[in-house]
């Protein structure tokens, strides 16, 4: 049986503004890379060979860099949406460049998670699902809205967010559909995935799993997760094999230019063309091309946007600066 893929990219990321007013939020950098090259390459990883990425915002910024894929060991293909279609609607778009295929994997484009998409998609085919959900249990449900299940890891409600959820587990952002499913979608219009899809699917009597992982998941939706997304790639608290090559616990361009007594640790990411100077200390933070950090500051859990001069003696401390 064969599985393509679909990256819903289309999100402008407000959580994240103003780093994202120039950049979508999944071409980010995380951990040296844009944050959507993790996911295309756990996607290639798992023996996927063909993937669309459903844009919208900034959407001409994605092919310059990612290409046909071939560099990634899959293909990758653009479907563009010139107005906001909602998650099904994104979904059903994209899947017209699909080739023939049994099941689609559908990924979120900011979540960053652990879980093992060769297991989802033996529980999807074991269970003769139709659709088959990635949960994951959270200290908190009532940000997200929660899915009870029935004995059998069959799903029997989707729930909206409530003072006092009746489970903890969230739907994380990454389902399997048969392909069947996806071409019942109606094209052209705007439906949510989580409100309408699931919901009618379920009142049908559709055959919807879901597939439990409790390791790493984080949703990168600010800028706090955003850097802490990248410092736990660094540091191998989760693992892709997008990270670029390091030793230790950080990773510092070539072209950068860092006083001997300066000192990085923690996951921290200094790209290309950086400049810090004497007795500065580095931890946690990402450190865009061409920023100038001087004599002894401190900056933790910080991003600093590219070409940012920070002035000597300077302190931040969970903070963005320079967009």
């Amino acid at each position: 049986m064969s599985t393509s893929a679909i990256l819903l990219v289309g999100g402008k990321g407000t959580r994240l503004a103003p780093i994202t007013n120039q950049t979508p939020k999944p071409m980010l950098l995380v951990a040296g890379v844009p944050f959507t090259e993790h996911q295309i390459r756990k996607a290639a990883d798992a023996g996927i060979t063909e993937i669309v990425l459903a844009t919208s915002y900034k959407a001409e910024l994605f092919e310059p860099y990612f290409g046909d894929g071939k560099r990634f060991g899959i293909n990758i293909k653009y479907a563009v949406e010139s107005s906001a279609l909602g998650t099904a609607g994104g979904i059903r778009n994209a899947a017209e460049l699909l080739g023939p295929c049994d099941q689609v994997m559908i990924f979120n484009g900011d979540v960053l998670s652990g879980h093992s998409l060769s297991a989802q998609l033996k529980s999807h085919i074991d269970n003769k699902a139709e659709v088959t959900l990635y949960l994951t249990e959270v200290a908190d449900a009532r940000a997200y809205g929660c899915v009870e299940l029935a004995a059998d890891n069959r799903v029997k409600s989707f729930l909206e967010k409530m003072e006092n959820p009746v489970s903890n587990l969230i739907n994380a952002g990454c389902y399997i559909f048969n392909r069947n499913i996806i071409d019942s979608i109606p094209k052209d219009q705007v439906i949510s995935v989580e409100r309408d899809t699931f919901p009618s699917l379920l009142n049908a009597g559709a055959k919807v799993y879901g597939f439990i992982d409790n390791s790493y998941w984080l949703d990168i939706g600010t800028p706090a997760a955003l850097v802490k997304a990248s410092a736990d790639l660094v540091t191998g608290v989760i693992k892709s094999s997008a990270t670029l090559e390091h030793t230790g616990d950080k990773i510092i361009s070539s072209s950068a230019v860092i006083d001997s007594s300066a000192v990085i640790n923690n996951g921290t990411v200094i790209e290309g063309e950086v400049v810090v100077e004497s007795n500065t200390q580095i931890s946690g933070s990402i450190i865009g091309k061409g920023a100038k950090i001087g004599k002894n500051c401190r900056i933790n859990d910080s991003i600093i946007a590219p070409g940012t001069q920070i002035d000597a003696g300077m302190v931040i401390i969970s903070n963005y600066l320079g967009f």
